[in-house]
């Protein structure tokens, strides 16, 4: 899909063939629509798979608008393509960054949700404390990845290039596509995204049948992963014996668990 329009921009966005209402996957942070390359084949068993990228990553542009990278803009963006697709209700999943903004949609759009799946997210549980710390760093961070470029890029430690557990073809990929990273959008991403992005406080609203495919090996999770099971209502949890990359480092695994819960919550 355009990735543009000359009055306004959108995200770059595409749909694979399924057997199912769609199945909106939002990848993370200095990620892309690549991560989901090892899903596809099974989830397109029980949905049709959408892969969105955000602003200054894969084919996404990098506006210099500040509204478009904060949650609501990205929900704005990500409503759009519903009604693109021309459905009244979908699914949601989100890994990592993208975690906080499909459980934003979800709590702000349930009657346009039918269920929604998540993976490990510190953005998305991120305390008072935490935030406060990004907010203070974020305009020295966004200035270094200004000045630096993609060699800045490169440098922060979840750049897909220091990924340890990846099959080589994901991880080549991953390579591949992180090349596409903007400086600007990744800058506002973390000026603008990133601290804006907790739903902690919110957890207590939601209403959709939700599952957190949690990866057990990343123990600074578990603090989040235990609030969200004691918070959340309608949360099912599936624990992988992995980090924090959990739909690439067990794909099966991951795949198993949410094309289940696709199945049951229908």
């Amino acid at each position: 899909m355009a990735a543009t329009t000359p009055h306004r921009p959108t995200l770059h966005w595409e749909i694979h063939d399924g057997d199912g209402p769609p199945l909106l996957l939002v990848h993370g942070f200095l990620m892309s629509r690549a991560q989901w390359l090892p899903n596809l084949e099974a989830l397109s068993r029980v949905c049709r798979p959408v892969v969105v990228e955000m602003w200054g990553h894969g084919r996404s542009p990098s506006p210099d608008l500040a509204a478009l990278y904060h949650p609501s803009g990205y929900l704005e963006q990500f409503d759009a393509i519903r009604s693109e697709l021309g459905v009244s209700r979908w699914w949601m999943c989100g890994y990592s960054l993208g975690a906080g903004l499909t459980i934003r949609y979800a709590l702000e759009h349930p009657d346009r949700v039918i269920g929604h799946a998540f993976t490990n997210s510190t953005s998305a549980f991120a305390d008072a404390e935490q935030i406060d710390a990004w907010r203070s760093s974020a305009t020295e961070s966004a200035e270094r990845i200004v000045t630096g470029g993609l060699a800045a890029i490169e440098r922060i430690p979840v750049h897909p290039r220091h990924s340890k557990r990846l099959a080589r073809d994901l991880y080549d990929a991953l390579e591949v596509e992180s090349a596409r990273l903007n400086p600007l959008g990744i800058a506002n991403t973390l000026r603008h995204t990133n601290p804006n992005v907790s739903v902690r406080a919110r957890l207590p609203e939601n209403s959709r049948p939700a599952l957190l495919i949690c990866g057990r090996r990343e123990t600074r999770f578990e603090p989040h992963r235990d609030y969200a099971i004691e918070r959340m209502p309608n949360l099912e949890v599936a624990d992988l014996a992995v980090g924090h990359g959990v739909n690439m480092e067990d794909a099966g695994g991951f795949n198993a668990a949410l094309a289940a819960f696709i199945h049951r919550s229908r």
